[in-house]
This record gives structure tokens, C-alpha cells and sequence, in this order.
């Protein structure tokens, strides 16, 4: 069985500029090749997981995500690292789609296709609502940055909290979990 970290798309490994829709301003996040080499390097494989609410919205269009998703594939391959799969969820925030963030449908998704041994595996996203889906999944958790705080949460804190990925990558590497 595969050892995952799935991993939230914006604000984890680009920057997060708000319903990106032009794959030119894609802008990746510092540390993040030298990371996930380094997690690579420990037997982990990666999968992309992301709310896409811009998509319903009509301020993301398919074929540009879809190409987002391509350049991002190409650049991290160029860096020798590769992602088994990018899953997004394209519906409104107060969706409960079970495939929507904090729901954990994608990670299902994933672990079906991919026979994944979830306890082995993280989830790490900059919200909250990233930790609860891989809670539910069976996954360990962290929450990267300060963007929304654990504490003024509905849901259970994360295993972790990191301000980088070079540190995500520390707490995963260290971990009994691993």
C-alpha cells in the first residue's frame, strides 16, 4: 500500500491568488521542490486536492484549470518529482458535496484508486477545512501557515501546525507515523 501526503493546491504549494484562472501567474511557494524531493526521497508519493469554487462561479474555466494542472505536473516532473493524480472539487462553498473540502470524498477518491494506506498518509492545506477532510480520511494532519487559526475553529486541530513546507516536511520525516 502507498504512503501519501496529499496536498491542498493554493496556499500550500503556489501561492494562493484567488480563483486562478491564467496558468501564466501561477508563483510556487519557496521550499516546495526541495520538500517534496525530500518526502519523495522517504517513500511518500503526492496527490493534489482542491476546492475549485471559482469553477461554478464561472470565473474558472475547465480547460484553464485543467492546464493549471498540467504546467504544475510538468514543472515539479522537471524537479524529479511526480504527482499521482491533481482531484478538484468544482462546487459553491456552502456545497456539502461529499468530493468538497472539508469533506473527505477526493482522499476516498484517491485511496480506492490508488490503494492507499491512509494512516501512513498526511493531509496538509493552509485551512482548516483541509485538516478536518484528511481527519476524516484517517490521515495525519497539518496545517500550514496562519491563515485561519485552530482554535477559532469548529473543527479538531491538526496533528501540526508549520509556517513552510521545508518545516511540513521536517514534522512528516520525524513522525512515528511515517
Amino acid at each position: 500500500m502507498k504512503k501519501v501526503v496529499f496536498f491542498d493546491r493554493d496556499g500550500t504549494l503556489i501561492e494562493d491568488k484567488i480563483y486562478l484562472n491564467d496558468p501564466n501567474q501561477i508563483v510556487y511557494l519557496p521550499h516546495v521542490f526541495t520538500s517534496l524531493r525530500t518526502l519523495r526521497d522517504q517513500g511518500f508519493e503526492f496527490i493534489v486536492v482542491t476546492n475549485q469554487s471559482g469553477v461554478p462561479r464561472g470565473l474558472v474555466k475547465l480547460k484553464n484549470l485543467w492546464e493549471i494542472h498540467q504546467r504544475m505536473r510538468c514543472e515539479f516532473s522537471r524537479h524529479g518529482i511526480d504527482f499521482l493524480d491533481f482531484l478538484y472539487a468544482p462546487f459553491m462553498t456552502d456545497s456539502d458535496h461529499f468530493l468538497r473540502k472539508p469533506n473527505p470524498g477526493m482522499l476516498f477518491e484517491a485511496k480506492a484508486k490508488f490503494c492507499i494506506n491512509m494512516k501512513q498518509s498526511w493531509m496538509v492545506g493552509d485551512r482548516m477545512t483541509d485538516v478536518e477532510a484528511g481527519r476524516r480520511a484517517g490521515t495525519q494532519t497539518i496545517l500550514l501557515g496562519n491563515t485561519e487559526s485552530p482554535q477559532m475553529s469548529p473543527y479538531a486541530p491538526p496533528v501540526a501546525q508549520a509556517n513552510h513546507l521545508w518545516e511540513v516536511t521536517q514534522i512528516i520525516t520525524k513522525s512515528q507515523f511515517n
